[in-house]
């Protein structure tokens, strides 16, 4: 794999300003502009930048799926929060947010519904140099770890981690580093062990660290990526979210088959800083996005993109638990199945 550190996802958020985004955005979810020849214009704001890591929505584009289906998508990008908030408000259709952001906005009374849950796991990890010897949540006992915020998910999962150990917080040295120097001190040996992303274990192998992985969801179940839309628009037009989802699944399902060529268009297209790591990150899209985050056994039984929703019920009620909602809700509040929209 390439010694450069690969540039993944949770680089730093490219958030529209105000001006922009009313200049770009249909102006209200539930009356999606419509072309003379049909096609309708939506517009999806993306979680932080353009990575390749996106290319089902980029390969649904310059395929023709969105096209086949009657629609005419933009893309721009934003922080996860805010876009939960501008798809509450109307000034974008869709969003493709982190899931456990959608949680907590939606516990907070900022209302979008989960039309396709795109990745069907969290992607959080514990991550340690192999040197620290952590290779499950007890070992965590005496050592330092660092989150990037304490209201973070990442920092919720460390709890969820070391309860599961017998353990508390008050065990561990828990420091706050941000996102731009976090992969460092763990390199560097600043801390013994990170929650973060786990697309990060790739690139410190890169950056030729032996790393450990330990991964959050299977003490947190939570979720990456999913596309949310606003209540207005699955309430009044739910055939242009069928549409929407329809053309995402058809890209992802391209991109599971031919992923370099997904990348490389991805790459050429939208995130040209990623230029000459295409072969590396065609690997991490083969390793873990095929395998783990785009697929599941239950969208082997249910279709790409379809909820779990005893898992989003678990994600719900952990945030309860951990104080990041007053009190939970239903998962079906939030959640709209494939048979919900008509």
């Amino acid at each position: 794999m390439n010694r450069r550190l690969l540039k993944l996802v949770g680089v730093p958020a490219v958030v529209a300003s105000a001006a922009l985004l009313a200049a770009c955005s249909p102006g209200s979810s539930d009356s999606a502009k419509t072309s003379s020849d049909g096609t309708k214009k939506v517009t999806i704001q993306i979680d932080g930048a353009a990575v390749p890591y996106y290319a089902p929505l980029y390969a649904a584009k310059e395929q023709g799926y969105f096209a086949d289906a009657g629609l005419d998508v933009e893309f721009t990008y934003a922080q996860g929060s805010d876009i939960v908030k501008n798809v509450a408000s109307g000034n974008v259709d869709f969003g493709f947010p982190n899931g456990d952001s959608v949680v907590t906005a939606y516990g907070k009374g900022i209302k979008t519904k989960v039309v396709h849950t795109t990745y069907q796991q969290g992607i959080g990890s514990l991550l340690s140099q192999s040197s620290s010897k952590i290779n499950s949540p007890a070992d965590l006992k005496g050592k330092s770890v660092a989150v990037t915020d304490l209201g973070s998910p990442n920092y919720i999962q460390l709890q969820a981690m070391l309860q599961s150990a017998g353990l508390k917080l008050t065990d561990v040295k828990v420091r706050t580093l941000g996102t731009g120097v976090i992969v460092d001190a763990l390199k560097n040996g600043q801390v013994d062990a990170i929650v973060f992303s786990r697309l990060r274990y790739y690139a410190l192998q890169s950056a030729g660290v032996n790393v450990n992985q330990i991964l959050s969801d299977k003490y947190l179940p939570s979720f990456g990526n999913v596309v949310i839309a606003g209540e207005a628009l699955v309430k009044d037009n739910p055939g242009t979210v069928k549409a929407f989802d329809k053309a995402l699944n058809q890209g992802i399902e391209y991109t599971v088959k031919n992923p370099r060529n997904a990348v490389d268009m991805s790459v050429k297209k939208y995130a040209a800083s990623f230029k000459g790591q295409e072969k590396e990150i065609t690997t991490i899209i083969e390793d873990l996005f095929t395998k783990s985050l785009w697929q599941s056994e239950n969208t082997q039984k249910n279709g790409l993109g379809s909820p779990d929703l005893v898992r989003w019920q678990q994600t719900i009620d952990s945030q309860k638990q951990f104080k990041l909602l007053d009190k939970s809700f239903d998962a079906s509040d939030l959640v709209v199945e494939p048979n919900g929209l008509g």
